[in-house]
């Protein structure tokens, strides 16, 4: 059974933090693949300094060259909003794929306010990228409190196929200071350099221009 790590995210722009990261939960957890699931909006997010779409897939493209990460905008050809709609239809579309959903500790903040959270931790196991300066308000944070109890030690990683869920594991890694925010700050206007550009769904394989 093929095992998939999925990480959504604005990719405004993508990054080498997105790569590096990735990276390391693929080693981490012994996947197959991993898919950047570029969103077309985020409900929690201003849209006034979004890029278009094909901009932001054309730069994590580019990040994610001579990988095994594969980049989507999966949500737009499913119609799908929120994160628990996208992860359910995913899990419905490929029964013979085992998904764990990687997020970064700054998600898990504020994971409460995402629909349906915890059916998202109900559908499959969740990995989060612990970042120091993120720790103590995660560990005292309203979701953490109900995942609390389902989570599992972080040297029983690779048998992640194995958990019932909910299940939640953190992944240790080093502090990465680059952020897309700041990215932005010092290039707002960096998505004219893939204004001309098409670029290929990694999973469904539609052009995206």
């Amino acid at each position: 059974m093929k095992t998939i790590g999925l990480m959504g995210g604005s990719f405004n722009p993508a990054h080498k933090g997105h790569r590096a990261i990735s990276l390391f939960a693929m080693d981490s957890l012994g996947l197959d693949a991993y898919w950047w699931m570029v969103s077309p909006g985020n409900p929690l997010k201003p849209q006034s300094d979004m890029a278009p779409l094909p901009a932001r897939m054309a730069s994590a493209k580019a990040q994610a060259k001579r990988t095994p990460i594969k980049v989507t905008a999966i949500e737009q050809a499913l119609g799908t909003v929120y994160t628990a709609e996208t992860l359910k239809k995913l899990v419905a579309r490929y029964p013979k794929t085992k998904f764990i959903w990687i997020m970064g500790a700054d998600n898990l903040l504020q994971f409460q306010y995402w629909r349906r959270w915890r059916d998202i931790a109900r559908l499959m196991p969740i990995a989060v990228i612990a970042r120091p300066s993120y720790n103590p308000h995660v560990v005292a944070g309203p979701a953490m409190a109900w995942f609390r109890r389902f989570v599992r030690r972080s040297d029983q990683r690779h048998h992640w196929t194995k958990w019932s869920t909910p299940a939640l594991v953190f992944l240790r890694f080093r502090p990465d200071p680059r952020s897309a925010t700041a990215l932005r700050h010092a290039d707002p206007y960096w998505f004219h350099r893939y204004k001309e550009l098409g670029t290929r769904d990694g999973v469904t394989r539609n052009i995206m221009l």
